[in-house]
């Protein structure tokens, strides 16, 4: 990465989060987009539940992207987060803060039992573990009416949690809490991939066999990674829970994981910020395209037309198809390649820059005996 690319890309960064912060005391509109002007209570609803998912993608980045591990069931910790912080807040009586330390408690068991066994394996049985773990969180959820809610959901327990962050007045407040848990779980994110244990994911991801000769424990990698992005995803959970005022049993299902795994491809699997944008476009494609589908000139079409315009899935499959099709690198792969050709930049593997910061990893211990 040249300089002027690493001095560039944070400040951009800082740039649109000083932007974020401040765009609930905007009157900017953004028709087709956003409901109505950004300090609205539905638009900042939506802006806020774009954000949540895709602070949801860049965990599952970390899984996928960095470390290699095509995971199934990331939903589960997700709805852990969520369900956890509901279950104590009306169960247990506690307040929001120690319930928030109590939920990310229980999701670090969680994450650190069901991956210490997946990742025992490799490749599809990994992804058939993590389903099935996430099959049988699903069940639990469904079946538990008296702690759950079963199939109806689990609503918030408003009494337990401070004014500020209860009701359509506080969509506002809401969202600034959206806004902090995408840039927490980005910095968790860039600090992993920037360190070590990221540096040895990543070689394990492309040829775990060199990095065992090396004397290096992949798999020790592999369970930290998984942990992480868990503790991640459960708190895009919680920030879920407050913003619906609640959460329902599809918060824990297989489903999800596909939908955010829709979203890291379509933004660029390996890119943090392509995990963002796949997570924000997803999401208000996913809701604007309801309105859409009942918009008066869609009804007026030929069958042929109105049927599946009037479907946002089958808009939404259309797209991804599209995408892999002709940007297989994603919206941030695609980006990524042409401003490397404009720059004249080496587009080498990061993977053999990672095996090589690995194997000088392995050897440092042998400098220091010298």
């Amino acid at each position: 990465m040249t300089r002027s690319k690493r001095l560039i890309l944070p400040a951009i960064g800082i740039a649109l989060v000083v932007l974020m912060a401040v765009l609930p005391l905007l009157n900017l509109r953004i028709p087709g987009i956003l409901p109505g002007p950004t300090y609205t209570p539905g638009s900042l609803a939506l802006l806020s539940l774009c954000m949540v998912f895709a602070a949801l993608a860049l965990s599952y980045n970390l899984l996928l992207g960095t470390a290699g591990m095509l995971s199934f069931g990331h939903a589960l910790y997700f709805g852990a987060g969520a369900y956890g912080l509901g279950i104590l807040l009306r169960a247990f009586d506690l307040p929001l803060v120690p319930g928030v330390f109590a939920a990310l408690l229980g999701g670090l068991v969680i994450a650190l039992v069901t991956g210490a066994i997946a990742t025992r394996v490799d490749g599809i049985p990994f992804a058939m573990v993590t389903l099935a773990f996430a099959q049988a969180g699903s069940v639990l959820v469904r079946r538990n009416q008296a702690i759950t809610g079963g199939e109806e959901g689990l609503s918030l327990q408003t009494s337990n949690v401070p004014d500020f962050l209860v009701g359509v007045i506080s969509t506002r407040n809401l969202y600034w809490i959206s806004l902090a848990v995408v840039v927490l779980i980005y910095l968790i994110v860039l600090w992993v991939d920037r360190s070590r244990l990221g540096h040895l994911a990543a070689a394990s991801r492309e040829n775990e066999l060199r990095v065992r000769v090396l004397g290096l424990h992949p798999v020790r990698a592999k369970i930290i990674v998984f942990v992480v992005a868990g503790l991640c995803a459960g708190i895009a959970g919680m920030a879920y829970l407050l913003l619906q005022s609640g959460t329902q049993p599809s918060a824990v299902g297989a489903d999800l994981t596909i939908t955010v795994l829709v979203m890291v491809v379509l933004g660029g699997v390996g890119f943090r910020w392509g995990a963002i944008v796949g997570g924000v476009l997803y999401t208000i494609l996913d809701q604007r395209l309801t309105v859409l589908a009942r918009a008066e000139g869609i009804q007026q079409l030929p069958d042929v037309l109105r049927i599946p315009l009037s479907e946002p899935l089958f808009i939404l499959g259309a797209l991804f198809i599209l995408v892999v099709m002709f940007l297989p690198g994603g919206i941030a792969g695609t980006v990524d390649a042409w401003w490397r050709r404009r720059t004249h930049e080496s587009i080498g593997p990061v993977a053999l820059r990672d095996l090589d910061d690995v194997e000088s990893l392995a050897a440092e211990p042998a400098r220091v005996a010298r």
